[in-house]
């Protein structure tokens, strides 16, 4: 159903744009159809009791209000009857992902301490090596002009063997993780069919079965890592409960590349199409941090999230009663013009880059800085020693909205350049135009 929009043009009621958003058109390219969702407001009414927020100030606001939680066991039994028997949203449940104050905040306590800011800057060294070990790898396929998957290559290993490395997962383990996770992590999305929740309990059934013999591994010779630490906090008495501390290292371990990866991929070929940008960080590594914020910013990894009221409030002149279901978008947020002029333009230049892409409030992303500092390695690391990096084919994305990213990227890595020492910019300086 279309109405008169500004200047005449056509919207789409807000339902059928959710509608269209769904699809698998709409989750391969949502962008479109946020735009069809922000002519009506910042925060839209699509269902009775059923919301959308487009609107950066109005997601930044609603993330960090104590009115608004995630779904509870209430409202799970309520909306998905018989979810205890799925191994996955089971797993996601009692993870500090879908907990609301106390639970989320002791079980959050307990995992903080392995990324202080200390220990996140101390991984530094430890990114750069495994980064530049891949391109030798991604070189070494790609002798003669031969394509590699960037994503299997380079934007899965790097990130999922720096969380491995926290958690004390085995290096021989990794290659299980990535269909694992890719199978759990259906379930995040906002619309699941039976046979996609059939292909969900089967990757979490199998992280369960994996970190119940780590753990007991772990119980008969602890290690200096966060699985040991999770494990004698939860024999140590009441702190995590047994489904609490499985749960918790499926969703470290799952969150902690998924984001990334999505991240890497998304952001090489948002710089692989500006040229321009890309030779400025090649030239100039220092400016990746303004980089990195803009490319979560103009394709955010993480699209949206869900928050559930419990009191009623009122945002973007709409009134949102108490058990309201409210889809926070944060790719549209992060594309909001009256945050970002010209959202649709890449421009690490801009002023006040804050993106939603981690979250906000109490549920911030709690490895938000270690991405960051992977991908502010990684990227000009990329651009450095590969500068005549190019796609090769077509990418093909993932037929997902919650996590955006890439199911395979072919890249033609070319040649290495010649090692050059890079010189810094003086602090206070300028930065060139990309």
């Amino acid at each position: 159903m279309e109405a008169s929009g500004p200047l005449g043009r056509p919207t789409v009621d807000p339902a059928d744009a959710l509608a269209l958003l769904m699809s698998p058109a709409g989750r391969v390219d949502p962008y479109p159809t946020y735009e069809r969702l922000r002519a009506h407001g910042p925060v839209v009414q699509a269902g009775p009791v059923f919301y959308a927020v487009t609107g950066y100030a109005e997601a930044d606001a609603i993330l960090r209000d104590a009115r608004f939680g995630v779904m509870d066991d209430g409202l799970r039994d309520q909306f998905m009857p018989g979810w205890r028997e799925s191994p996955a949203v089971l797993s996601i449940s009692r993870s500090m992902l879908r907990t609301n104050p106390p639970d989320h905040s002791r079980m959050r306590r307990l995992a903080a301490g392995a990324f202080t800011p200390r220990r996140i800057a101390a991984m530094r060294g430890v990114v750069e090596a495994q980064a530049d070990a891949l391109v030798d790898a991604m070189l070494a396929g790609g002798r003669g002009g031969a394509p590699v998957d960037f994503m299997a290559e380079f934007a899965y290993p790097l990130p999922v063997g720096v969380i491995c490395a926290l958690l004390g997962v085995p290096a021989a383990d990794r290659p299980l993780f990535r269909r694992w996770a890719t199978d759990l992590t259906g379930v995040l999305e906002p619309e699941i069919t039976m046979d996609e929740l059939a292909v969900a309990d089967r990757g979490a059934a199998e992280l369960r079965a994996y970190f119940t013999e780590l753990v007991a591994a772990r119980r008969r010779a602890p290690a200096d890592d966060l699985t040991t630490a999770l494990v004698q906090a939860h024999d140590g008495g009441d702190r995590l409960t047994g489904d609490e501390l499985l749960a918790n290292l499926i969703v470290l371990l799952v969150a902690g590349f998924e984001t990334t990866t999505n991240l890497l991929g998304n952001g090489l070929v948002a710089l692989l199409d500006h040229p321009r940008a890309a030779a400025t960080l090649r030239e100039h590594p220092e400016f990746a941090p303004a980089y990195v914020d803009e490319l979560l910013r103009y394709d955010s990894p993480v699209q949206l999230t869900s928050r559930m009221s419990t009191a009623p409030s009122t945002y973007g002149g709409v009134d949102l009663p108490a058990e309201s279901w409210v889809i926070v978008m944060l790719g549209a947020a992060n594309r909001d013009p009256r945050r970002y002029p010209e959202p649709g333009r890449f421009d690490p230049w801009r002023p006040q880059i804050h993106p939603l892409s981690f979250g906000a409030g109490p549920h911030y992303c709690l490895g938000a800085a270690l991405a960051r500092l992977e991908a502010q390695v990684a990227v000009p690391l990329l651009l450095r020693r590969l500068p005549e990096l190019a796609v090769a084919g077509t990418p093909e994305r993932r037929v997902r909205l919650t996590l955006r990213g890439y199911a395979t990227l072919p890249v033609t890595p070319g040649r290495e350049a010649a090692p050059v020492t890079v010189a810094g910019t003086p602090p206070g300086a300028a930065g060139p135009t990309p």
